[in-house]
């Protein structure tokens, strides 16, 4: 009952309050000032437009008033792509070289060099067909230019005679032959021969080969055993090809002076433009040896010798000169060809007579001339075919041989084809070559040599 009494006065009390708070808001709104309720009706006044105003704008004077250019249609341009803007990046190169040893082939320095069975094939077969790989020997050295993965760039062969042959992998493999221009180098030198040519050459440090060139000349006439006794003079003149400190082939001589029971020996090789060799005795011509071959080393005499093919000894019916292939071979002497074909170990070969009794035969060739045939006059001088390597030979080489009577003669002895070429020499001229020899001698060995005085000069 009590708790129904407490509920009910507060329901009165909250009816109370609700409209006490409702009468007073009436009662509290006032009516608003007239001067406040017309400011809450201003606005701005609308703006006027504006007005232009005209002004005097100065005016500058020209002097010349240039027609309009007309518009033109500009040209494209070609913007060129980046990929040929750069400039190509090749890829790091690596280089491998040595020489060849003893016993070894190409293939073995390839494969060591990593080449695979397939490049070292190709490899092969491009060197070979520029150089003969049988002529391998120690000293001759391999360069393998490749790249980090180990693809071959080139693969090069150095030989003889700073000869390089350069086998170059692109969309094909190309094979080069370069071959360097050496520098010619004239020396001179003097010895005293005690005992032998090959121990004063040796003794002078001068090429111990010289001696052979000398016996080539005045074998026929001076017996080096016999009239060499100790304290006669020899004098070389000769010349070397080097590329830098390289020499490139084998030295030659130009002249020699050896003095030999008071006689004076002297030889003036033949020069270029010049095929013969003359020999002379105190100043006069004595004979004159028409070469084969202009500028050739004289690589084997004749006699008997061990054969640089089969090993053992045999009789050398000839003399030989090396050379390169394709060198020009001249007639020694004016003759009939009386031959021209294949020999056997020969080779290719052109025989020629020189009247009943003397022939001169040529081999190893590897061409004769277009025209030239059997019973065709040749004279001394005359090409009548190219040094090669055909028939039983270890490279190009010219082997020549004399025959007197069908037997094989010494052909730096025999006085018949010497001769036959000094019919046709100009003493005149070889007299002047030998005044230039030994002019020449002279500024090399900063000595004199005994003039010999002739008539005839």
């Amino acid at each position: 009952m009590r708790i129904r009494t407490i509920a009910a006065g507060f329901a009165f009390v909250s009816v109370l309050s609700v409209g006490g708070l409702a009468i007073s808001g009436i009662w509290s709104k006032d009516p608003i000032p007239p001067g406040l309720a017309a400011a809450t009706t201003w606005s701005p006044p609308q703006l006027p437009l504006p007005t232009s105003i005209e002004t005097e704008t100065p005016q500058v004077a020209q002097t010349r008033v240039e027609p309009a250019i007309p518009l033109q249609s500009m040209p494209r341009l070609e913007v060129a792509s980046a990929d040929t803007l750069l400039p190509t990046i090749e890829p790091p190169l690596s280089n491998w070289s040595r020489d060849i040893a003893t016993g070894e082939t190409l293939d073995t320095v390839l494969e060591e060099a990593g080449l695979s069975a397939t490049d070292r094939a190709e490899v092969a077969l491009a060197l070979g067909a520029e150089y003969d790989l049988r002529r391998l020997r120690p000293g001759h050295s391999v360069t393998v230019v490749s790249t980090m993965d180990g693809s071959p760039r080139s693969v090069a062969l150095s030989v003889e005679d700073g000869v390089r042959i350069e086998a170059i992998f692109g969309e094909e493999l190309a094979t080069q032959v370069v071959t360097p221009a050496p520098d010619f180098i004239t020396s001179a030198g003097e010895a005293g021969i005690d005992s032998s040519l090959f121990a004063a050459l040796g003794e002078a440090e001068m090429p111990a080969r010289f001696a052979v060139d000398l016996a080539q000349m005045l074998g026929g006439i001076v017996d080096f055993r016999r009239e060499v006794t100790g304290g006669e003079t020899l004098r070389l003149l000769w010349r070397e090809a080097r590329v830098g400190e390289d020499r490139i082939g084998q030295p030659e001589l130009t002249f020699a002076s050896l003095e030999i029971g008071g006689a004076l020996y002297e030889v003036v090789w033949p020069v270029s433009g010049s095929d013969r060799a003359t020999i002379y005795v105190n100043g006069t011509v004595l004979r004159v040896f028409a070469q084969p071959v202009e500028g050739a080393r004289l690589s084997s005499v004749f006699g008997r010798r061990t054969h640089p093919v089969y090993g053992n000894v045999r009789m050398h019916t000839g003399v030989d000169f090396a050379t390169a292939s394709g060198t020009p071979v001249q007639a020694t002497a004016p003759g009939r060809i009386s031959f021209i074909g294949w020999r056997g170990g020969y080779g290719r070969v052109v025989e020629i007579a020189h009247g009943s009794d003397t022939m001169t035969r040529y081999a190893h060739l590897s061409a004769v001339p277009e025209g030239l045939a059997q019973g065709q006059r040749v004279a001394a001088g005359d090409v009548i075919g190219r040094v090669g390597a055909t028939g039983t030979a270890t490279g190009p080489n010219l082997h020549y041989e004399v025959l007197v009577d069908g037997r094989p003669t010494d052909p730096l002895s025999d006085d018949r084809l010497a001769e036959a070429a000094e019919s046709e020499a100009d003493d005149t001229a070889a007299l002047l070559r030998l005044v230039e020899a030994r002019a020449l001698l002279n500024e090399n060995l900063g000595s004199d040599i005994a003039e010999t005085t002739t008539e005839r000069l």
